[in-house]
């Protein structure tokens, strides 16, 4: 299996949760698969756990990829990292699958030369957001990472906090409000595949706001996309 090619212009690919139409989400092997490719970036989410750890996870629970169902901010990692999670394909545990830390994905952008695209999954405080940023750069990486989040207030903090810094804000859809809160707090926009349209495109673009889209896995959509002159497209499989 392998992922799937088309014609994607000057479009940046950035792979869901690594190349997580292969590879079980948010581990190890499915980012090193991404990062073996041509992928600009590779996105991941991050939850703080009751230990104070930054565990790799896009939902609050085990229950979707494993065969126990703990919450994830109420574990610590120790208890986590005990947990055998699933093979993508055949559902079976596998040894080698296990949640990961955040720096431990850090190293992997940085050993491969990627973009990696990290999701806030919390509300984070301006304490928790230093602790994040604190630990991309004991990697020695902070200009290898974009931020994103549909929660604002982590975001307008690492805004106050590093002012250039890339930053994209999560949406369902594309309205008046949401335009004029990242055009001043100089973000970008990540935004749900059925919200884009070729004339916001061009009207984002105006305003000097790049446009990440998601979750797309059809070829023909993704280069209709690209003919739009999306910035990114984040997809599971598509390359």
């Amino acid at each position: 299996m392998d992922s799937i090619k088309f014609d994607k212009l000057h479009v940046k690919m950035v792979a869901h949760r690594g190349l997580s139409g292969i590879e079980l989400e948010n581990t190890l092997p499915a980012f090193v698969a991404a990062a073996n490719r041509s992928y600009f970036g590779i996105e991941t989410d991050v939850y703080k756990v009751a230990d104070g750890k930054y565990v790799l996870s896009h939902d609050n629970t085990s229950a979707r990829i494993s065969e126990t169902n703990v919450s994830i901010p109420d574990s610590t990692y120790e208890d986590l990292k005990k947990i055998n999670l699933l093979d993508k394909h055949d559902r079976k545990p596998r040894t080698d699958l296990h949640y990961c830390l955040l720096d431990e994905y850090v190293r992997v952008m940085k050993r491969y030369g990627k973009i990696g695209v990290l999701e806030l999954k919390m509300n984070f405080s301006k304490e928790e957001v230093i602790e994040i940023i604190d630990i991309i750069k004991q990697e020695d990486y902070l200009d290898g990472i974009i931020f994103i989040s549909f929660h604002f207030e982590p975001l307008a903090h690492i805004r106050s906090l590093l002012p250039e810094h890339p930053i994209q804000y999560l949406a369902w859809e594309i309205n008046e409000n949401i335009i004029n809160k990242i055009v001043t707090h100089k973000m970008d926009l990540d935004v749900n595949l059925r919200a884009v349209t070729e004339e916001n495109v061009k009207l984002l673009h105006e305003k000097g706001v790049k446009i990440n889209v998601w979750t797309v896995d059809d070829p023909d959509t993704a280069h209709k996309l690209a003919k739009w002159n999306v910035d990114y497209i984040t997809s599971n499989i598509l390359e």
